[in-house]
């Protein structure tokens, strides 16, 4: 069985990176194509130090680091893969990775992180937070647009969807009416360490883009007057910083070292946005802090109400305040062992597991409607 890996970028390791970190585990022989690659040296181990089979997008003027201004190519460069000579293709998709063409004689099983967020959903937030203006803003609509299309026209390219979240499968059904198996992303919980003594701030990670919505959490925490810190950097940096006050540190992006350090310190993570799953919500509780989150999104499947976390109701300033005073006032008692056991269920080895569980089976299948070992020309 000869397989493609197919992703829409590499040029950092996050969550969709740690998804494909644990296909490459499962298949190792596999070959691995993306539009572009810019991984820094030390960051290549995830993919195993793989060659990457790039598109022509990889060669365009400035391309790294604005690789993202070629939007409106990216569909035109995904569908040049050739993918003839593979039995197996796993794409893993946010963006234009499902459309890559295949036969009716190999089989595509799509990883979907989110469909497009800012030609679907987003769309409104994304041209407001870009600050869009004139002759660009004029172009942009039309370009998204035609990528709602394309996106839709493809899904038909797919033989079966696997979401990372409940409610990303049900966005999935929304957008191209296809059901998907649920199978949620691979959080590595090992590297923290289970920590019941939390000091007296809170703590969120973040990038600082508009939909993620920091501004919210400063203002909430510019009225509160307790301790926050935050790591993370964006767009939105300016404009946060200038608003908070002398309670509020931000330290701008940090190593991992920081990041890990912070988290097994602080009293509680806060978080704003509705996230498609949340990763960093899971390595929370793997530390042992609780959560105070939006209570719409992926954060509903992985926090336990009461018990590892606890929902605010509307992204605004006053709904966060009140959570916080709950916490607050210990109304409830966060055991950290119930965190730690709550943030396992998502391993990577619960990942690998049951995502091989699921490639095997419809294999199988496959090759029992094909009447085929392999494909036969």
């Amino acid at each position: 069985m000869k397989t493609a890996v197919i992703h829409e970028w590499l040029v950092t390791y996050a969550g969709s990176e740690r998804v494909i970190e644990q296909i490459l585990a499962l298949y190792p022989e596999a070959d691995l194509f993306s539009l572009v690659e810019f991984l820094p040296e030390e960051l290549k181990s995830f993919i195993q130090h793989k060659p990457v089979q790039t598109s022509f997008l990889q060669h365009l003027p400035f391309a790294n680091p604005r690789f993202r201004q070629y939007l409106p190519l990216m569909p035109l460069a995904i569908e040049q893969f050739d993918l003839s000579g593979y039995d197996l293709i796993l794409s893993s998709n946010h963006a234009v990775a499902k459309g890559v063409l295949t036969r009716a004689d190999q089989l595509h099983i799509c990883y979907v992180h989110t469909p497009v967020r800012y030609a679907w959903d987003l769309q409104q937030q994304y041209m407001q937070g870009s600050q869009l203006r004139g002759l660009r803003k004029l172009v942009a609509q039309p370009v998204l647009h035609y990528l709602r299309l394309w996106d839709l026209a493809t899904a038909n390219r797919v033989d079966y969807f696997v979401a990372n979240s409940q409610f990303v499968a049900r966005r999935v059904w929304k957008t191209y009416r296809r059901p998907a198996r649920v199978i949620y992303p691979p959080v590595n919980v090992a590297r923290f360490q289970l920590n019941d003594r939390r000091e007296e701030f809170y703590f969120t990670l973040s990038r600082f883009v508009p939909y993620k919505r920091v501004d919210l959490i400063v203002s909430a925490f510019n009225r509160l007057g307790l301790p926050l810190v935050i790591i993370g950097d964006g767009s939105e940096w300016r404009r946060v910083k200038a608003i908070a006050k002398s309670n509020i540190q931000l330290l701008g992006q940090q190593p991992d070292s920081v990041v890990i350090n912070y988290m097994q310190r602080c009293k509680a993570f806060v978080y704003a946005a509705a996230e498609d799953f949340g990763i960093t919500l899971v390595e929370a509780q793997a530390t042992g802090a609780p959560v105070i989150t939006y209570g719409k999104g992926g954060a509903v499947e992985s926090i336990i109400p009461e018990k590892t976390g606890l929902f605010f109701s509307e992204q605004t300033v006053e709904s966060l305040m009140d959570a916080v005073k709950l916490f607050e006032s210990n109304a409830f008692l966060f055991n950290p062992e119930h965190l730690r056991q709550n943030a396992e269920r998502f391993s990577p080895d619960h990942f690998r597991h049951q995502f091989f569980q699921f490639v095997e089976q419809k294999w199988s299948a496959f090759q029992r409607r094909n009447g085929t070992n392999g494909i036969q020309y």
